[in-house]
């Protein structure tokens, strides 16, 4: 069942009402919704977390705690799901966001840009291509969002077939015997 699939990569829920960062939310960490693994609470916590993951911002996992208590879908999974984007994979995502919006735009790309760790660099850029940078992470955010939700329920729904089938199966050959 992908219950149990899920259940062991994530933290346990004492845990996560216990991290420094999430305390913030309080007693809305007590509602059980968020909590429990079913296809609406997956499917939903990996809309949220894959939404959140195309926000620019530095503090994702505070968002994705936020979105997944109004929309009341698993907290620990739509709080893991926002590390798809890290260090490592935030220039390509990223950049491809900032292509995406400037075709949406039908405006040309920046490739005089050269590249210069420091705030005031990204800030002097940021001015440059706003616009199609937060088009895209708009259009990639909700893209991934829609295509996670409905991948979950497709899969989650061809699990549970699979699994009455087997067991249909086992009750015929146990009546048989």
């Amino acid at each position: 069942m992908p219950k149990r699939i899920i259940k062991r990569y994530l933290p346990d829920p004492q845990k996560i009402r216990d991290h420094k960062h999430l305390r913030l939310f309080g007693q809305l960490l007590h509602e059980p919704n968020l909590w429990h693994l079913n296809r609406r609470s997956v499917s939903g916590s990996f809309s949220v977390g894959l939404f959140i993951t195309f926000i620019p911002v530095p503090f994702h996992m505070i968002l994705a705690a936020a979105a997944a208590i109004i929309w009341r879908v698993n907290l620990p999974l739509s709080v893991t799901l926002v590390w798809i984007n890290n260090p490592v994979t935030m220039p390509p995502f990223f950049y491809f966001a900032y292509k995406l919006g400037a075709r949406i735009l039908g405006t040309s790309l920046n490739e005089k840009i050269t590249f210069d760790l420091s705030f005031q660099w990204i800030i002097d850029q940021l001015t440059v291509i706003w616009q199609p940078f937060l088009l895209g992470c708009l259009v990639l955010g909700t893209a991934s969002a829609v295509l996670g939700n409905v991948m979950v329920r497709l899969l989650w729904r061809l699990h549970v077939v699979r699994y009455l089938k087997r067991k249909r199966l086992k009750r015929r050959q146990g009546a048989s015997s």
